[in-house]
């Protein structure tokens, strides 16, 4: 057995237990996958609670228009373009995470290690300077994640004597965050309904109900 298999699926014993006590890499990275699902479940919850909202502040822009209250209509309208903007930044960040989570998964061989954790760690990082002062204990969850899969990555490349291609791995977490964003533009447009024009109604048109 090599010296990553062992790394990777075996518990060290004797002096190695000593000096770098833990478990074996595997574990770590299976560690670290439920760590982030269990972030997507929070921001999942989130959304829906911004959902709910999102519908009743609708329905009250919609009420005051019908009303001909245009003052009141922009002021609803307003506030919901803010939580749509929460809603719509908080998808993004669930995707992102989803699609670390499931590279995370992918990791189950020497040569793969440090080509999916480098840009996983760069996603992660991302999505925690956007949720910064905003979800607090995420941040600080998010923050411990990445710290140990660099460790991961180190104990993996010290392994096998690899370094990690780093502009490659930018390239691909830009990938990966692009492909989140447009997921999470489309489910905004299946998620939220578009908002009525909100123009001083024309006598004589009907106006919605």
């Amino acid at each position: 057995m090599s010296r990553f298999d062992r790394e990777w699926s075996e518990y060290r014993t004797g002096i190695a237990a000593t000096l770098r006590p833990g478990p074996p890499l595997r574990h770590k990275i299976e560690l670290a996958a439920r760590r982030i699902e269990a972030q997507i479940q929070y921001l999942n919850g989130a959304i829906s609670l911004l959902t709910q909202r999102d519908k009743a502040l609708f329905q009250k822009v919609v009420d005051a228009y019908s009303k001909h209250d245009m003052k009141r209509a922009s002021v609803y309208a307003n506030e919901l373009a803010e939580l749509r903007k929460m809603a719509n930044f908080m998808m993004n960040a669930e995707l992102a995470l989803e699609r670390v989570a499931l590279r995370l998964k992918t990791v189950t061989e020497v040569g793969n290690v440090a080509a999916v954790l480098a840009p996983v760690g760069r996603v992660l990082q991302s999505v925690r300077t956007g949720i910064a002062g905003v979800f607090p204990a995420a941040e600080r969850e998010l923050g411990e994640i990445t710290t140990l899969l660099d460790e991961i990555m180190i104990e993996a490349s010290q392994a096998v004597g690899m370094t990690p291609d780093f502009e490659a791995a930018s390239e691909e977490a830009q990938k990966i965050l692009n492909e989140a964003a447009i997921v999470a533009e489309t489910r905004m447009k299946e998620r939220f309904p578009e908002l009525p024009a909100l123009k001083a109604p024309e006598e004589g048109v009907a106006q919605p109900k």
